[in-house]
């Protein structure tokens, strides 16, 4: 019972930040078109450059392979304002006086951006519409694109939350987000395997292909909901997250 209240607490709190977060997308320009560029950079991607027709075959799998890549700008275009326009504003000062911690606030505004982005996902169904009156696809196997898609698009916006948080400028946060979400695309993928190859020893190799976005990505992809990979994006959300709140702990102590 002891329990009870603080976790409750909790939750409230968490809730109203995300709640004010969520609303302050909607009440500016900012969302309507982060969410038309992201159905027509979708659409592109899959129909066009994905050769969707061309391929002769009733699946998502154009749709989804560009995922990775399409969240690589856009995620950190959406995680820059997180932290960095509250401190050039000065409202962190505010918004942490409030009756929440750090922490909370945190989660509450990257669950708020996660479930923009979620929303943003969820527009895509016509996609999904259009493949189902054009074929017989396993929509189980597009449910777990959709789902890998959106757990990826998590831990994109917890590094980029981080990232927001360690300067004021905007365009400075951005950058930094790329260059880091970039690392973890890249990790895994043959290019950078064979700079580590000659000399390093398999568990290091192991260790860096497993930190790969796009190869945990791919197997959820693919209709494998393989325990591990789920359990991989979750605890980078996590460690993200925990990173977001000490330097955020450091810069009030400063």
């Amino acid at each position: 019972m002891n329990n009870a209240v603080p976790v409750n607490s909790t939750t409230r709190a968490v809730g109203s930040v995300m709640r004010r977060e969520l609303s302050g997308y909607f009440a500016t320009p900012v969302a309507w078109v982060f969410i038309v560029i992201f159905l027509v950079m979708a659409g592109v991607f899959t129909f066009y450059i994905g050769s969707f027709y061309e391929r002769g075959i009733a699946d998502l799998a154009p749709y989804f392979q560009f995922h990775p890549w399409l969240y690589l700008f856009l995620v950190p275009a959406i995680a820059m304002r997180l932290w960095a326009e509250e401190r050039r504003s000065g409202t962190v000062e505010l918004l942490l006086t409030l009756p929440v911690t750090t922490w909370q606030a945190v989660v509450g505004k990257f669950l708020a951006a996660w479930l923009f982005i979620g929303i943003a996902l969820g527009l895509t169904f016509p996609i999904w519409l259009t493949v189902n009156y054009l074929g017989e696809p396993d929509n189980g196997v597009i449910l777990a694109g959709y789902i890998g898609s959106w757990l990826m698009a998590g831990g994109f916006l917890a590094i980029g939350s981080c990232m927001s948080a360690v300067t004021r400028n905007q365009v400075v946060a951005f950058i930094l987000s790329v260059v880091v979400c970039f690392g973890f695309l890249l990790s895994g993928l043959p290019m950078v395997m064979n700079l580590f190859s000659g000399w390093a020893p398999q568990v290091l190799l192991d260790l860096i292909a497993d930190f790969s976005f796009i190869s945990r990505f791919g197997s959820i992809s693919k209709g494998v909901l393989d325990l591990r990979d789920l359990t991989y994006f979750a605890l980078v959300i996590v460690f993200w997250l925990i990173a977001n709140t000490v330097v955020l702990d450091l810069r009030k102590a400063d």
